[in-house]
């Protein structure tokens, strides 16, 4: 029995709908589906009635076990986080998520400063895929995280770093490649790398343009892609493309791959989240860290300089 099956069962069960247990999850609807069914066969008998859903007499009883197991499962995460409090047997350790490079120069100018400001945090870099754009952060495997965009998710609170102007991924060899610049229509129909399931839907709007496609599906190839080095490799292939940030050509050079401006693409932020009403002192220390290092880029400062200022 694993928790992650429990964890699908309880969504539905509280949601009444497998889409909206899957969308709270930040899973695909079949997984979800797959998680109860496995669960099913697991324990031979059924969970859940379909229509209209809800749990059976045996889903109730192992419902109220589930919650017990999710509760345990959270108490034992905060107990094991407790070790690195003050008089607790170690020092206190700030997880900071990063996904691809974060919010460019500024990134490593915000962990520096927050190093030298709290020398007795240990800070500790866990790098994030395009999958852990939300979960990483819910379930608690970081406490702050450098993603884009915007989560728009109201159990997390998030802060803009950078605003910058978006850019496509393609081969060398493509037509687009040699425009040296180009529009929106110029790109809608790319083939476009895939994205695992879990991704969170805000994610896949950001790397398909979503918003601008009036609700035309983009056009995916069978290469999934949960780092910015797998949609490179796709791309240099002559396979699949990606968009991401202007930044992204600072910190990506892949041969045979060239990346080019969307002149007319809104700009987009990355930004810095936590969880919402997130009281840990190095927690708040980190976002008014970052706030301060952000005004200063916005006062003319270079990152490198803003680095060398706090």
């Amino acid at each position: 029995m694993e928790l992650r099956h429990l964890r699908s069962l309880l969504a539905v069960a509280e949601e009444g709908h497998f889409g909206r247990a899957a969308g709270r999850l930040y899973l695909a609807p079949a997984t979800v589906t797959t998680h109860v069914a496995q669960l099913e066969r697991e324990l031979g008998v059924g969970l859940l009635e379909r229509h209209p859903v809800g749990p059976t007499p045996a889903g109730r009883r192992v419902i109220a076990h589930a919650r017990t197991m999710l509760a345990a499962e959270r108490a034992a995460l905060a107990d094991v986080a407790g070790l690195d409090e003050p008089g607790r047997g170690g020092p206190r350790t700030l997880r900071v998520g990063v996904m691809a490079h974060g919010s460019a120069e500024i990134t490593p100018a915000i962990i520096d400063a927050f190093a030298r400001a709290r020398p007795e945090v240990r800070v500790a870099i866990v790098g994030l895929t395009f999958r852990e754009h939300v979960s990483a952060l819910l379930e608690r495997r970081v406490d702050v995280a450098f993603i884009r965009p915007d989560p728009g998710d109201e159990r997390l609170e998030s802060e803009v770093v950078t605003t910058e102007s978006r850019i496509v991924v393609v081969s060398a060899r493509s037509e687009v490649a040699d425009a040296g610049a180009v529009r929106l229509r110029d790109v809608l129909d790319l083939p476009y790398v895939d994205l695992p399931p879990g991704t969170a839907p805000r994610f896949a709007d950001f790397m398909y343009f979503n918003d601008m496609r009036n609700g035309e599906r983009p056009r995916r190839v069978p290469d999934v892609a949960l780092t910015p080095h797998e949609v490179l490799m796709s791309a240099a292939l002559g396979r699949g493309a990606g968009s991401s940030l202007h930044s992204f050509q600072r910190y990506y050079r892949w041969p045979g791959t060239v990346c080019v401006p969307v002149v007319d693409a809104p700009a987009e932020s990355s930004v810095l989240a936590v969880r919402r009403a997130d009281g840990d002192p190095d927690v708040r220390a980190f976002r008014s860290i970052t706030a301060a290092l952000v005004r200063s880029v916005g006062d003319g400062l270079s990152p490198e300089a803003v680095g060398g200022r706090l």
